[in-house]
């Protein structure tokens, strides 16, 4: 395998491994590869493929473990791309940046603000690697720019007999219209180039907002806005709102002592021992629910994208998210409102709103169709299969599509239902990888055999 190293840590946002034992970062996924490996080149990686295939183990890569699903879990090969890092280069004329697969979108993030330049639209978080990110569908929220992935111009994958394969609107086109979100079942990304754009300023308008009057005004407030989310923190009436725009500038970011306050202390802090507090005594919740919804006032900022975008989340939890057609929103929202309430679940963290536009990927929640987001999450050691579950019913009554990172239940036969280019996918898996080395029991569920 050449100077292949083999991985005796893990990677930045994944728990310790010394006993071989990996864990995702929500805690609620765990796998025991037989072995670790962090390749430094492309050829490395085509060699650990091949290696894997002549002692018959499936491979599976893997990045910051910020899935909430086993879909990189495995007990055959597991790799890491934490030597696979860096821009590989910029291209001024073409505005693309094309970068190693390892890197944390957080790295790319300040080199592109450096370079003068930006992505187009970003998640809420920056701790995962580009591909980890992309493979799963991360997306934020906005009303024409839609996820990492829809920003992809060009993309090299590692196939599991070790072809290295260049994929791109005009090269490859099938391959490139599935391995945007190939879900890890096609191979492994070894190198994404995203489209970019001259940096620009952001200003964010962040306020509370009561329930009925988001729901009553949601397509309004939708249309009016690049970017348009929400919060709404069960049992309660209460909402945060965030409005995200395009702004001459001038650059007006929050202060040091407030983003400490209110982004660290309130957001992190406070919110972490409600958190326990409300683990510990689940009848505490409603009331805390209650002051957490109150904590922060109205601010507006203005600064470069990715620092509006993203925000930090030390409180762990574990997620589901499902992708509704977007003009079902507030009935599929009321739904779940009514289905808490009628049950005695005690719900510590707020449901959070984002919408996208359709794309053309193959697997992308937003396929085909305008969509909208709803995210349910619960505190890291809290028992969440029942909110879960019920959250889940309602999301599948309106064709929902589940965030392919996060918690969900669905299978096969349901999500050839709800994605009408599903077979499309599963024949392209069939001919890059008719042995199955990308298996784990999560992909046998969600693709078939």
């Amino acid at each position: 395998m050449g100077s292949t190293r083999t991985a005796g840590g893990t990677a930045r946002g994944t728990a310790r491994a010394g006993n071989g034992t990996w864990r995702n970062w929500g805690g609620n996924v765990s796998a025991r590869p037989a072995r670790q490996t962090a390749p430094a080149s492309v050829g490395e990686l085509a060699a650990v493929l091949r290696r894997a295939a002549e002692d018959g183990l499936p491979v599976k890569a893997v990045g910051t473990g910020h899935s909430f699903t086993s879909i990189a879990a495995t007990d055959g090969v597991l790799i890491r791309p934490g030597l696979l890092t860096g821009i590989r280069g910029i291209d001024r004329e073409a505005m693309t940046v094309t970068v190693a697969a390892g890197t944390p979108l957080r790295r790319l993030n300040v080199a592109l603000a450096r370079e003068g330049l930006s992505l187009t639209n970003m998640g809420d978080i920056m701790e995962q690697t580009v591909s980890g990110a992309v493979s799963t569908g991360t997306h934020g929220t906005g009303r024409a720019s839609a996820s990492l992935a829809a920003q992809i111009r060009g993309l090299e994958l590692v196939t599991a007999d070790g072809t290295v394969l260049t994929c791109s609107a005009t090269e490859n086109a099938d391959v490139f219209a599935a391995a945007r979100i190939g879900l890890g079942a096609l191979g492994v990304v070894t190198a994404i180039t995203f489209a970019v754009e001259p940096l620009f300023l952001l200003t964010a308008r962040e306020e509370p907002m009561p329930w009925e009057r988001v729901l009553s005004d949601f397509d309004e407030l939708w249309t009016e806005n690049e970017h348009f989310e929400f919060y709404w923190f069960p049992h309660t009436d209460g909402t945060n709102t965030k409005r995200n725009n395009r702004s001459a500038g001038p650059e007006r970011p929050v202060g040091p002592v407030r983003a400490w306050l209110e982004d660290e202390f309130l957001s992190n802090g406070v919110f972490q021992a409600a958190n326990w507090v409300g683990r510990a005594a689940p009848g505490t919740v409603p009331a805390l629910a209650r002051l957490s919804s109150r904590a922060l006032s109205a601010r507006t900022y203005t600064d470069i994208p990715y620092k509006v975008f993203t925000s930090p989340r030390r409180v762990r939890f574990v997620e589901m998210e499902y992708a509704v057609p977007r003009e079902a929103v507030v009935a599929t929202l009321r739904e779940l409102r009514a289905v808490i309430e009628r049950s005695r679940l005690r719900i510590s963290f707020p449901v959070e709103v984002r919408t996208a536009p359709a794309d053309d990927i193959t697997l992308s929640t937003a396929s085909g169709r305008d969509s909208a987001y709803i995210a349910v999450h619960m505190f890291r050691g809290t028992p969440y299969q029942a909110y879960f579950t019920a959250a889940e019913r309602v999301f599948a009554a309106h064709e929902g599509r589940p965030h392919w990172g996060k918690v969900h239940t669905r299978d096969a036969e349901y999500l050839a239902g709800v994605y009408p280019r599903f077979g499309e996918f599963t024949a392209l898996r069939d001919r890059l990888d008719p042995d199955r080395r990308f298996r784990n029991d999560h992909l046998r569920r969600i693709l078939g055999s």
